[in-house]
């Protein structure tokens, strides 16, 4: 799907999540928000990440979840499984990760304020993401 930012956007977000087949698409892409899907695979994760400058919202709307966070990926503070419909807010400069714990495919969407990804991104695969230079943020 191609990113609509910043241009007035709606969007059933439960049925974009759900049909979303890459690793991370950007769906939308404004001056101080963003939003993307994601679709995990079983044993999989987001990678992890240390945002300094913006928080982040996460919904899971399919699947079960670890979130991990802590001042640095070697001391983990917060550690907490969640599943369909249930959001983790993360704070900037807190190391995170989300890992996939269930069967199937975990769907959810994040939100960032301020954007995190090019304007556009998507990563069909989490290798794509890895390999791309402009992701910054993993660790």
């Amino acid at each position: 799907m191609a990113d609509q930012g910043p241009n007035p956007y709606v969007v059933d977000i439960e049925k974009a999540t759900l049909e979303n087949p890459h690793f991370r698409d950007t769906l939308w892409t404004g001056k101080y928000l963003q939003m993307t899907v994601m679709t995990i695979q079983p044993g999989g994760e987001v990678g992890g990440e240390i945002h300094d400058d913006h928080d982040q919202f996460i919904r899971v709307e399919e699947g079960r979840a670890r979130v991990v966070m802590g001042p640095a990926k070697d001391d983990i503070t917060f550690d907490e499984e969640i599943g369909d419909d249930w959001v983790a807010l993360i704070p900037a400069g807190k190391y995170h990760n989300i890992l996939n714990i269930g069967a199937g495919e975990l769907k959810l969407y994040s939100l960032y304020a301020p954007p995190e990804h090019e304007h556009g991104t998507t990563h069909p695969t989490h290798e794509d993401a890895v390999n791309d230079p402009q992701e910054t943020d993993l660790v």
